[in-house]
């Protein structure tokens, strides 16, 4: 018969109240999970149960189980606004700033990242500087140069100026500084390829992990700009969707089962986006904290 030894027993002892310690923090962290998840989805689950009942309903009483008035509710939307124009116009302002900030972004980083040129590191700092000032701010200049230039009323006006994105190109920068050597450049160029050809060919793909990240951020912050539409847009037909639901708010104060509903369709690709991409958006963090 094996006798058993000592000090395995007595690490055996030390072990177990150790993981009895670790469950129990766990079993309270997934409480504190579950709570909060609880807390950040209620809001979104009663914005879609309001958007199913009457405005009488309502007004009334507190709701929390889904009404009979989504159809009628639905049928009044399209009936005082265009909410398809608007979703179509949303798409086309989101899907054109997200491509001109990723094409333009990846430019601008590479050529940080990769052409030693004089003042290249004071340029980057003055330009990352610029992140400190406020887009409401920013809009003032952008509005006097967006006349000038006769965009003003033109989704022209809204896209542009995502091809200047401070962020994407730091991000990218860091991405470009830690995931792709020089040498790989300098074997394109050994074999007579320019420095286009190097850039779309073999550097662009190579940015797809950190195009992709700073894509879907892109894309959601610009579904969600209310204040450059509002400002730089002046015919209803081209308001992209948060807009045309603040127009529901403003003309429809009363008639919240209305409201609910705009803010519902309005949101609800976002959620659809976030949900099919969340790993992909958790995992951009850590893009180009890493060097090597």
């Amino acid at each position: 018969m094996e006798l058993a030894n000592p000090q395995t027993k007595t690490a055996q002892k030390m072990i177990s109240p150790e993981r009895k310690r670790t469950k129990k923090n766990l079993f309270f962290l997934y409480i504190m999970l579950t709570i909060l998840a609880i807390l950040c989805f209620f809001p979104f689950y009663l914005m879609l149960m309001y958007s199913t009942h009457s405005n009488a309903e309502i007004a009334a009483s507190f709701v929390y189980l889904p009404g009979d008035d989504l159809v009628s509710n639905f049928t009044r939307m399209i009936e005082k606004v265009n909410i398809g124009r608007g979703f179509l116009n949303s798409i086309i302002i989101a899907g054109g700033s997200t491509a001109l900030t990723l094409y333009f972004g990846g430019l601008t980083a590479y050529g940080f990242s990769k052409y030693k040129f004089r003042y290249n590191k004071q340029l980057f700092y003055f330009m990352l500087a610029t992140m400190m000032i406020p887009g409401q701010l920013a809009l003032i200049g952008s509005y006097k140069w967006l006349g000038m230039l006769n965009l003003l009323d033109t989704h022209a006006a809204i896209i542009l100026p995502a091809a200047a994105n401070t962020f994407a190109v730091f991000f990218i920068k860091q991405f470009i500084d830690g995931s792709i050597p020089d040498e790989i450049i300098e074997s394109a160029r050994i074999d007579g390829a320019g420095e286009w050809r190097i850039f779309n060919r073999i550097i662009l793909p190579m940015l797809a992990p950190a195009l992709s990240a700073i894509g879907i951020f892109t894309f959601i912050g610009s579904w969600n700009n209310f204040i450059s539409p509002l400002v730089l847009l002046f015919s209803e037909e081209k308001y992209p969707l948060p807009v045309v639901v603040a127009m529901i708010q403003g003309y429809y104060s009363t008639d919240f089962g209305l409201l609910y509903l705009g803010v519902a369709i309005s949101v609800l690709p976002i959620i659809i986006v976030f949900s099919i991409f969340s790993k992909r958006i958790m995992g951009s963090v850590a893009i180009g904290s890493v060097k090597g």
